[in-house]
């Protein structure tokens, strides 16, 4: 009789309990969504991880690998040896008449006054003018040649021929220059040189004016 009743009333407060914690739930819920959110946990039970929360430990982003070194910019460059020779370099000046056959033969010379070695190449610009700067004639023809590149160290030269027919000879109008304006190749600005030779042609028969390609002069 002792051994039947133990088990009895053992099954009898497990029914008792499961009845009781299920009036608790009933009342206290409040909806289904309650439940779900708010899961019940039995003493000496885990509590069950909550859904959607992010984990303490920061995320450290991709490596973007080495860091290449800003490319810095180019250094100013110099002005190369060799490179053309400008009018603010040069010096010119009008060398001694080579007369023959008839002809007027005059070296128009640029002279390297700068402390770089410089470049000059083909045919120099030139134009005789009047006191007031006033062009007398057309502008000189070029004569036929093969324009080469002369280079010219500090103090050297190249020269350039200006020729034209003796006036008395042909019978062209003339004019009595004040100077020669001598533009030296591929430069705008001109240099002054004083003219002491006489008439030159400026219109009419033979009154054309020549110059000759640049080649080294005097000093080279």
């Amino acid at each position: 009789m002792v051994n039947t009743y133990r088990p009895v009333h053992r099954a009898a407060l497990l029914a008792g309990a499961a009845t009781l914690l299920s009036l608790l739930t009933a009342c206290g819920g409040g909806g289904a969504g309650d439940a779900a959110t708010a899961p019940s946990t039995l003493p000496g039970t885990a509590a069950p991880a909550t859904s959607g929360v992010t984990s303490a430990t920061p995320s450290v982003p991709p490596s973007a690998g080495p860091t290449s070194p800003a490319p810095s910019s180019p250094p100013t460059a110099s002005p190369a040896a060799g490179s053309r020779c400008h009018t603010s370099e040069l010096e010119a000046v009008l060398g001694r008449n080579d007369p023959g056959a008839g002809q007027e033969n005059f070296p128009v010379i640029l002279t390297n006054t700068s402390s770089r070695t410089c470049t000059v190449h083909g045919y120099p610009g030139a134009a005789f003018v009047d006191a007031a700067g006033k062009q007398l004639g057309p502008d000189p023809e070029r004569s036929p040649g093969t324009p080469t590149t002369v280079r010219l160290a500090p103090g050297h030269s190249a020269w350039s021929g200006i020729t034209f027919a003796n006036p008395k000879i042909s019978g062209a109008r003339t004019a009595n220059p004040d100077a020669l304006l001598v533009t030296p190749p591929d430069e705008r600005e001109p240099l002054k040189v004083s003219w002491s030779a006489g008439e030159v042609p400026v219109s009419g028969n033979e009154s054309t004016v020549f110059l000759t390609v640049l080649d080294q002069g005097p000093g080279a």
